[in-house]
């Protein structure tokens, strides 16, 4: 016994007055091994604990509550109650001692043992002996007990609180009070008071301020708790009309938003007194607020409180809240609809449009009361700006209703005004007046939406008129509005679209122009125009399945009379209907039915007008949007179709069978080889999960075209669908007999370096056009054979006919691809790919440059490649990485190249802003480098370097002021200028130089 006590009595000893906190771990471990109980430790502390010195009786307490907390599991019920005793002792100690007690009840609140109301015991002890704010983080179990004395417990510890730590703590534990159920009592005044001082947060976090709490923090803490529970109604709601009458900006935003909040909580009985003041404050925000988010917040808050008051139970004793508060809104607001030429009308528009989607109650009352008097001002009214105001004004109570609405299949208060509504948007449709004609088609949208607004009757008309404009309208504003608001019609009524208004479009289009004599230009202009239109709308009302199924052939059909001649369409026209074909088939990627479609009859029909036609691929072909199933029997019909030369599948069959598709032959075969770029838009778009077919053949055909055919448009088509092909292919093939990726790679780069190597070959340009393509292709996936490319296009800049095209190809390395190698057609594109090449190979090109010879025809081929990597780097890794490469950029801007300076320039621009020290060392040569510049024949240049040089006006001013008389002086040229964008950058960059040192100036 003896033993524990004198190990017990060092540990202190050390603790305390050794000021060794290590010790603290070696008493919790004396503790759990049984060497010594707490008791006994307390017992130990004995001398400590009764010292007349503070800090040494709080030195005591810590290391209990050190050990505490490592040992509370262990405690008996008996032990747990004495030490509690303990505690609540210590309280009453010099403030300096709290910490640590607070820190030992903690631990003690975890306790499995913890004696029944000794939660209750610690907590009253806590309010009454504490006289500061703290953190009130203990367990709240059995603590509704002590009832309301809980809650003044609460208010008194939170009163007076400033640290927004201990703010963002208070009104989370002042929200688990409201909605834990606890007894606020005869202090729910005060609670309100003690947390609403607050409101409305006026709070800035500090610079770099560690703890990160923010201002919305605070907002939304204190604004769960102001509106948490009904019982601060009265006290809230005259809280909130008083703030909204501050000229802080933030405190009116923060009150409505409060307000919206508090009323989803509360019943009708909660604010029926204060709805006039409620009223007069939100009028007020809206019809006077310059700001568009306390308008927005005042409507939000007056549909709210609309909601609130419509969800109230009549009876036959009891005061109709919800006619009472609109009656407010009708009384100030319905006037001024009768004003279309005042600016009343909007906000009062808005302000009944918020209440009126509230409820459907709310729709029915303030809908009686105005659509009439729309619908007949609109009549009465002449002027067409008075009668287009109407009409949105109309627009916006059909938005509103439809909001209200409990689902779709609920009869439309509007039903009533339906024949009404219906003959204002046709006589709009048939207007002269464009705005009133496009403001029309909005309206007429808004009623198809709801149902029962429109019969079918209302239907075939509305598509009449809409055809009529898109006919006879040539204002593009009005072809826009007509063919948004055909697509909304086709979405919900394609049966009509169908029979309505495709057959209309497409005899319209089939239809030749009558100026035979050739001398009504502008007709044959108008007649291209309304062709124009009706391509665009069937793109538009292409949404449906079924009427995809109709819109297509007709697309198909335009192209097929364009490549016979039967019927005369522009090549714009047939661009045009490629471009309908696309949108369409982006649109309806995600239905089967649709899909199906494009499968069997558009996309065969499409290959059959390109191999017919052998001269114009109209179109580029992609499976990216077709259903996973069918994209995969598509890429196997096209492999099949320029491998084996099948045309089973294709429609009005005359092709001979076998055609060598992906042969190269001598002649005019390039019309023929051409159609690869077919094959790229349906193979290289294909999911990778998805398997290509023949895919070892298909690469080898592949390869034998890009470097032997003589076409660019062929070879490089073909290039690109092998590189596709590559960046997607396995590491190892599926099949035991197909070829690995690296052995595939390693056979293609022996014959690309065979006729690179070669001065005398005649299709090096093809093989370093696959070269770079496949180098793509693996530096975006990381494959490590990558490298091997990479050293080959190093070293053909120094080639002398290759060098140019070699540096241009870091250019096409570090940009993204449009067609093939993206992730729209799900390549295997790598995260940071740019920085990572840039990081690698930057060094070797700084060294090149440097080991190139002295002249004109090979260090320029270095910085252009230079250039062009760092252009296409992300503008905050170019900050950290152009100081290294300045010399080298520098240079860059005294090659002959314009193409180089402009790049070089555009990669300058962001380091000039905030400019390393190395970069201001050599400002002498920069500003030599770029005042020659600015007499380059390029404007871009030319612009280019006036920027930088009114960036260099922003420098530290010692520095630049010396050259201030130089740059104005040269400055002076520029400004006569003959292209009025350089002139006024020359007098922006002028203006600043001029005020460098100025009084006035920096």
């Amino acid at each position: 016994m003896a033993a524990e006590s004198t190990l017990a009595l060092s540990l202190v000893e050390e603790f305390v007055s050794g000021l060794q906190d290590s010790k603290a771990k070696d008493a919790a471990k004396g503790v759990k091994d049984g060497k010594f109980t707490v008791l006994q430790l307390v017992e130990a502390l004995g001398s400590s604990l009764t010292s007349s010195q503070p800090h040494t009786r709080a030195r005591g307490v810590h290391l209990l509550s050190e050990v505490l907390q490592e040992c509370y599991g262990d405690l008996t019920e008996r032990e747990v109650e004495v030490l509690i005793a303990f505690y609540e002792n210590r309280l009453k100690d010099h403030y300096v001692v709290t910490p640590p007690v607070l820190k030992g009840l903690k631990a003690l609140t975890k306790c499995t043992n913890l004696p029944p109301g000794s939660a209750v015991s610690m907590l009253r002890s806590v309010f009454q002996d504490i006289h500061v704010q703290v953190r009130l983080s203990y367990c709240t179990f059995k603590l509704k007990g002590l009832g309301a004395d809980f809650v003044f417990g609460f208010v008194q510890s939170m009163d007076g609180e400033r640290d927004p730590r201990n703010l963002l703590l208070a009104f989370q534990i002042a929200k688990n009070l409201i909605h834990g159920g606890y007894d606020l009592g005869k202090f729910t005044e005060e609670l309100f008071e003690v947390t609403s001082c607050y409101f409305p947060i006026d709070f800035s976090p500090p610079p770099n301020d560690p703890h990160g709490i923010t201002r919305e923090e605070l907002v939304q803490a204190l604004r769960a708790v102001l509106t948490g529970t009904p019982k601060f109604a009265e006290f809230l709601l005259p809280l909130l009309i008083e703030k909204l009458d501050s000229d802080v900006q933030s405190a009116k935003l923060d009150s409505l938003q409060t307000l919206a909040a508090c009323v989803s909580q509360y019943e009708h009985k909660h604010v029926a007194e204060f709805l006039q003041g409620l009223w007069t404050s939100v009028r007020r925000e809206v019809f006077q607020t310059s700001s568009e988010k306390i308008e927005s917040a005042g409507l939000a808050a007056l549909t709210a409180l609309t909601s609130c008051l419509s969800r109230s139970v009549l009876s036959s004793d009891s005061e109709d809240s919800l006619s009472t508060f609109l009656d407010f809104i009708l009384k100030d607001c319905k006037h001024h609809l009768c004003e279309p030429d005042l600016k009343l009308v909007w906000p009062s528009a808005k302000l009944l449009q918020a209440a009126c989607s509230a409820s459907t109650r709310a729709s029915h009352i303030i809908t009686v009361a105005v659509m009439p008097s729309l619908l007949e001002q609109y009549n009465n009214r002449t002027q067409c700006s008075h009668r287009r105001t109407l009409l949105e004004v109309v627009q916006r109570f059909i938005h509103s209703v439809k909001n209200c609405q409990s689902s779709d299949n609920d009869e439309s208060v509007l039903l009533a005004f339906r024949e009404a509504l219906c003959s204002i948007v046709f006589s709009a449709l048939s207007e002269s007046n464009s705005s009133l004609q496009i403001t029309a088609t909005s309206v007429l949208t808004s009623l198809a939406q709801q149902a029962g607004l429109l019969v079918e009757s209302d239907i075939e008309l509305a598509l009449d008129h809409l055809t009529r404009l898109l006919l006879t309208e040539e204002d593009d504003r009005v072809s826009l509005a007509v063919v948004e608001c055909a697509g909304a019609l086709a979405q919900l009524h394609p049966a009509l679209v169908i029979t309505k208004l495709i057959p209309k479009l497409k005899k319209e289009m089939f239809t030749e122009p009558m100026n035979q004599d050739q001398e009504e230009v502008s007709e044959l202009h108008s007649h291209h125009a309304v062709r124009q239109r009706c391509l665009s709308a069937l793109a538009a009302v292409s949404i449906q399945p079924s009427v995809v199924q109709e819109s297509t052939p007709v697309l198909l059909e335009v192209l097929r009379s364009a490549h016979t001649g039967s019927v005369n369409f522009s090549v714009d026209e047939v661009v045009l209907t490629c471009r309908s074909l696309q949108r369409i088939a982006e649109r309806v990627q995600d239905s089967e039915e649709a899909g199906r479609c494009f499968h069997d009859v558009f996309i065969p029909h499409l290959l059959s007008l390109a191999l017919q036609a052998a001269l114009q691929a109209y179109f580029l072909m992609r499976c990216v949007w077709l259903p996973f199933r069918l994209a995969g029997q598509t890429a196997s019909r096209a492999v099949s179709l320029f491998l084996d030369g099948d045309v089973s599948f294709l429609p009005d069959n005359s092709f001979p069978s076998h055609m060598q598709l992906l042969k190269v032959l001598s002649g005019d075969s390039w019309s023929l080889s051409r159609l690869v770029c077919l094959l790229m838009g349906s193979v290289c778009s294909l999911p990778r999960s998805v398997e290509v077919p023949q895919i070892d053949k298909l690469l080898s055909a592949l390869e034998e075209m890009s470097c032997a055919c003589s076409h660019p448009l062929s070879y490089t088509s073909a290039a690109k669908c092998f590189a596709g092909l590559v960046n997607k292919k396995p590491q190892v093939s599926v099949s035991s007999s197909g070829d690995s990726l690296d052995s595939l790679i390693q056979r293609m780069m022996k014959r690309v370096c065979s006729e690179l190597d070669s001065p005398s070959s005649s299709v090096r340009t093809q093989a370093f056009t696959l070269m770079i393509w496949v180098a793509k292709a693996l530096l975006l996936r990381y494959h490590p054979l990558f490298t091997t490319l990479t050293d080959k296009l190093f070293s053909l800049l120094d080639d002398a006919d290759l060098g140019p095209m070699a540096a241009d190809g870091f250019s096409l390395l570090m940009s993204d691809s449009t067609d093939v190698l993206n992730r729209a057609c799900h390549a295997d594109v790598r995260i940071m790919y740019r920085q990572r090449f840039f990081s690698e190979n930057s060094a070797k090109l700084v060294q090149g440059f440097n080991a190139a010879p002295q002249g004109r025809e090979k260090k320029p081929n270095y910085l252009k490649a230079l250039s062009n990597i760092v252009n296409k780097l992300p503008k905050q890794v170019q900050v950290t990485e152009l100081p290294a490469l300045l010399s080298l950029l520098l240079e860059a801007l005294s090659c002959p190249d314009q193409d180089i300076h402009l790049s070089t320039l555009s990669c300058l621009e962001p380091v000039l802003v905030n400019p390393p020290q190395v970069l201001i060392q050599q400002l002498e040569a920069l500003i030599n480098r770029l005042l020659a510049l600015i007499s380059s024949p390029a404007m871009s240049v030319r612009i280019a370097s006036l920027s930088c040089i009114s960036t260099l006006s922003h420098f530290p001013v010692h520095e630049v002021l010396p050259f201030r008389a130089r740059v104005l002086r040269a400055l002076a040229k520029p400004l006569d200028d003959k292209k009025r964008l350089v002139r006024r950058e020359a007098v922006q960059a002028r203006g600043e130089w001029f005020l460098l040192g100025s009084p006035g100036g920096r």
